[in-house]
């Protein structure tokens, strides 16, 4: 019988697409990725490249790229309303917000555009219509009218997956946090500096900003919102929430409110978690977000899509049968995202106090955390072997390296 290369369809060129896309074409197989937008969405705020993505990351030879493109973040400062600083962390101390490698979600996924743009089919402006599979193959209806056959179709188009809907309906859980958050790029004021600055006010309300490679900074605006009133909102009542919230917030409120009311770069949604009994049906299956969102509060949902994407890719290119690659590529990363996706008690409720007490006592409790006394003893405890910092969860990743790539049957 002769071989075929197979073809792999993959929805969004974020981040887990083009790394999979990436490994895949590495191991021979003839990939496209569909993306709604009309070109890269190179918005959004920073995200680290940690863990055992960083691994991934040194074996995709762009190790290098994400270090020059590093948002310049120097570590995080908490501020009070009159912007005096209460507690700081530098990058290189324990319990920092900032890590080594922090990069632009954006500026990652340009990284990851350039390195597959050569290899990889890249369907802009285009989204799938609707999904059919049999034994032979996987048939796919795009919005711009045309069709095309697969051997495997993976959803990676983010925790608002509308792959995932067509592949596996409702079973799929958006587990929400109770809280909300904001993402928008604006102008850099004179106050802000090379620290990240988290500022918490009473009302559950936590505002961040952050700087950037660009010349402007990444701000964020969160909140704890009841569920019933979360499942209420719609996307017009987006902005005048964010009003209402920053009103009499304090400390950089009312520059924040007048970048909400001109943005047209406003992200606006509920953190959550997706928890899927299953990730693959057939010839279809879901990495990164569309999987596993772990929530952005976890600091980790770069590092899942990564390493996700990673193992499906080597899984996939390891067995003939794409059933037992699946297969193996959710026994292998499950247990992880899992335990990425298992947040300490509390979290994120208590960063977020209802009074100005509560708001005294958070600062008062991370300035205890920032001296030198209690981050000398955090550094005895902190410091682990790099090697097992690059594991999940310390099981070592596995080594797809030496797959020889070509036609697989």
């Amino acid at each position: 019988m002769e071989n075929k290369k197979r073809k792999v369809l993959i929805a969004g060129a974020s981040i887990a697409g083009p790394v999979l896309a990436y490994w895949l074409s590495k191991f021979g197989f003839e990939v496209s990725i569909v993306e709604r937008a009309p070109s890269l969405r190179l918005g959004g705020q920073s995200i680290d490249v940690n863990g055992p993505a960083r691994r991934v990351a040194e074996w995709m030879g762009i190790l290098d790229a994400i270090k020059a493109a590093n948002t310049g973040e120097v570590g995080t400062q908490w501020v009070d309303k009159n912007n005096e600083v209460t507690a700081s962390f530098p990058k290189e101390g324990a319990a920092s917000l900032t890590q080594e490698l922090e990069i632009v979600r954006g500026d990652l996924v340009e990284i990851l555009y350039n390195l597959t743009k050569n290899d990889v089919e890249y369907l802009f402006d285009d989204q799938i219509e609707s999904l059919e599979q049999d034994e032979q193959e996987a048939r796919v209806h795009f919005a711009r009218g045309h069709s095309g056959s697969y051997d495997l179709v993976i959803a990676a188009d983010g925790i608002r997956s509308k792959t995932r809907k067509l592949m596996f309906g409702d079973e799929p859980e958006f587990r929400y946090l109770g809280m909300c958050t904001a993402y928008l790029t604006i102008e850099k004021a004179e106050t802000d500096t090379d620290w990240a600055r988290w500022y918490t006010a009473d009302d559950s309300r936590v505002l961040l900003l952050r700087p950037d490679r660009q010349g402007t900074t990444r701000a964020s605006i969160n909140f704890l919102l009841p569920e019933e009133e979360y499942h209420k909102l719609e996307k017009a009542d987006h902005k005048p929430l964010l009003l209402e919230r920053l009103d009499g917030c304090g400390w950089e409120a009312p520059r924040l409110a007048r970048e909400v009311e001109k943005s047209d770069d406003l992200y606006f949604d509920g953190i959550g978690q997706i928890k899927a009994p299953k990730w693959s049906a057939g010839r279809f299956a879901m990495v990164g977000d569309a999987a596993c969102c772990p929530s952005p509060v976890s600091g980790k949902g770069a590092t899942l899509a990564i390493v996700g994407a990673y193992i499906l890719g080597g899984e996939l290119a390891r067995h003939a049968d794409y059933r037992d690659g699946l297969k193996a590529y959710e026994s292998l990363m499950r247990p992880y995202a899992e335990s990425v996706q298992d947040l300490p008690p509390g979290v994120p409720r208590l960063a977020y106090p209802k009074t100005a007490l509560g708001v005294s006592i958070v600062n008062t409790v991370m300035g205890v955390i920032a001296s030198d006394a209690v981050q000398k003893v955090a550094g005895l405890f902190s410091k682990s072997d790099p090697e097992e910092e690059m594991t999940m969860d310390g099981k070592p990743l596995p080594e797809y390296g030496m797959l020889a790539p070509g036609n697989v049957s």
